[in-house]
């Protein structure tokens, strides 16, 4: 809005709020078993704008629903599933410090995520075996903790642009189970690292912004199965409609570059794919003389998926932080 300066209370956006809930999804959503490390639609608005620095602290829940047809199959395990459809209601949540001496000219965050959630999965056949036995149809579901996400963030401000760059990486310690339909850990390491941009204009409150990434899976132990590299853009714009409410549209685009492989690749190469794209509002909030707030509801709508579950998913972010500093 007009007269806004990076210091007012009505700008200053939070460290965390768009880091959040990598990869625990059961809804099948890429590599072994529909599962990718990267959860399309993680970031968002506001990206890469510098934040206060402090502790912060945020909780995201997501509520993702995917479905594929009959003739649709998935590996996992050694196994192919057939006909999958998953749901799952997860929380991810976690501090971030932000630093406030500067590193290579940036500010430097570094966050700690943990999963927590329950994730329910069905199929309608399990072809097993070497002569392909099939099995019936088959459902579970399963509540408890997944992965950890830590990363590290660096942000760059010049006027209206904001320049960023990060490291992410999944710590395989969530609940896993190779022979289990759902799960809420992915049973490997992974590592993701990418780059991003906003656009914000303090004076007419625009803003856009844009974070692409690429994603290295390790093999996982239990099953042989090294899912390939993945590339991923998250992106979003929107438009402050007051001082603490903005509005617009948010999208991503996931593709995998390089084929599955390992023993347990069953189906070969399996290369996936899916485009989302859906409406978002956010609302800042003051909570203390010394703490912002910030509400952000988004949800996506997929579409032009391969060797991938297609669907919608439904974020709500509810995240704390450091108050800017008043003007003397």
């Amino acid at each position: 809005m007009k007269g806004w300066k990076p210091s007012d209370r009505g700008y200053r956006l939070w460290p965390g709020v768009l880091l959040l809930v990598a990869a625990s999804s059961a809804s099948a959503r890429a590599d072994e078993a529909g599962l990718s490390f990267w959860l399309p639609g993680l970031q968002g608005s506001f990206a890469a704008v510098p934040t206060e620095p402090g502790w912060s602290f945020a909780t995201v829940y997501v509520h993702p629903s995917a479905e594929a047809g009959a003739n649709a199959r998935f590996p996992r395990g050694g196994q192919v599933d057939v006909g999958v459809d998953g749901r799952g209601n997860l929380f991810a949540f976690g501090p971030t410090y932000t630093f406030e001496q500067p590193l290579w000219g940036g500010q430097a965050s570094l966050s700690l995520l943990a999963i927590a959630g329950r994730n329910y999965a069905s199929v309608d056949a399990t072809l097993t075996g070497p002569g392909g036995t099939v099995s019936g149809s088959r459902s579970e579901a399963i509540t408890g903790f997944g992965d950890l996400f830590p990363q590290f963030t660096l942000k760059w401000n010049d006027g209206v642009n904001n320049y960023m760059t990060y490291a992410t990486g999944n710590i395989p310690v969530g609940s896993y189970d190779p022979d289990r339909l759902a799960n809420l850990g992915l049973g490997h390491a992974a590592v993701d690292g990418g780059v991003g941009y906003t656009y914000l204009d303090p004076g007419t409150g625009r803003e856009f912004s844009i974070v692409g990434g690429l994603t290295y899976n390790f093999e996982n132990p239990d099953t042989d199965y090294k899912s390939g590299i993945d590339s991923h853009i998250d992106w979003a714009a929107s438009q402050f409609v007051s001082e603490q409410v903005h509005v617009g549209v948010v999208g991503y685009a996931f593709h995998q570059l390089t084929g599955d492989s390992g023993e347990g690749a069953t189906l070969g190469d399996f290369r996936s794919r899916v485009f989302g794209i859906g409406p978002q509002i956010g609302y800042k909030f003051e909570a203390s003389d010394t703490t912002d707030g910030y509400v952000n509801l988004k949800g996506y709508y997929e579409f032009g998926a391969k060797n991938r579950a297609e669907g919608w998913n439904v974020w709500l972010t509810l995240a704390f932080s450091p108050a800017a500093k008043k003007p003397d």
